[in-house]
């Protein structure tokens, strides 16, 4: 008999609560820590590349809004010739006409670089500061430099590692590439030339003649500023261009240097 009930006596117990696994403070703590860590790290993507490709997409949008108006404005009435033989559309012209300074956060001007591709075309506003320009709109003007197509240093500025980055790509620039700065009159010309680093406080680079203040202008210069490296401040950098051509709005449309303008 004991032999036979032996099995029955085993088959019939229970078998034994597995321990609980006690819950420590610390591991809530790092627990809580990982989760945070994580939080952060989606926080920086978004806001280092999936912000910016968004917010950028925006401001590309206004400045294709903004372009699309001006072309649909009437043109200025075409001189009356009742012999004459058609002339052609006007050509680049070395004497743009000169626009007024903008007020602070005014936009005036649509900015294209096709070497960024061909829907680089961010709005340009008067004034630096970034609560009122570079921030809610995209590029900047420093305010008493030249205008556009003017003798002198028209400067203009843009975020590279925030705010839609419009100058994430400004040391990438080749040499001889257009930056093509479009105004309700027409299409101004500039060719890169070259790539520099300053200071924070090297505000020499805003001159008539960039760092060169004992020296009257006599050049039609495009300073364009952006902070380095892309997500630091610890310098400027500068990206320099020279005035190649005006081309007025008329009917034969924009200039080849929009289209084909990359060197």
């Amino acid at each position: 008999m004991h032999s036979d009930t032996q099995p029955q006596t085993r088959r019939g117990r229970r078998p034994a609560p597995a321990p609980r696994r006690r819950i420590s403070i610390v591991g809530v703590i790092g627990d809580l820590l990982v989760t945070a860590g994580v939080l952060v790290l989606l926080f920086v993507v978004w806001q280092l590349w999936i912000g910016d490709a968004i917010i950028g997409a925006q401001f590309k949008d206004e400045g294709k809004s903004l372009s699309q108006q001006w072309a649909t404005d009437p043109l200025p009435p075409a001189p009356t010739q009742s012999s004459a033989p058609a002339q052609p559309a006007a050509p680049p012209t070395a004497d743009p006409p000169a626009l007024p300074q903008p007020g602070d956060a005014q936009r005036f001007a649509v900015v294209h670089i096709p070497r960024f591709g061909s829907d680089y075309q961010f709005p340009l506003a008067g004034g630096v500061s970034s609560a009122r320009t570079l921030d809610p709109i995209g590029l900047g003007h420093y305010p008493d430099t030249a205008m556009p197509g003017q003798v002198g240093n028209f400067a203009i500025a843009g975020h590279r590692g925030s705010h839609g980055a419009p100058f994430a790509d400004l040391p990438s620039l080749h040499v001889g590439d257009a930056v093509v700065v479009e105004t309700q009159d027409g299409w101004y010309t500039y060719r890169y030339r070259n790539l520099e680093y300053v200071r924070p406080d090297g505000v020499d680079v805003l001159l008539p003649l960039p760092q060169q203040p004992e020296i009257q202008a006599t050049d039609r210069i495009i300073t364009m500023t952006t902070c380095s490296p892309r997500y630091g401040f610890s310098e400027r950098a500068i990206a320099y261009g020279v005035f190649e051509s005006f081309t007025p709005r008329t009917e034969a449309g924009p200039p080849t240097s929009l289209t084909s303008g990359a060197a």
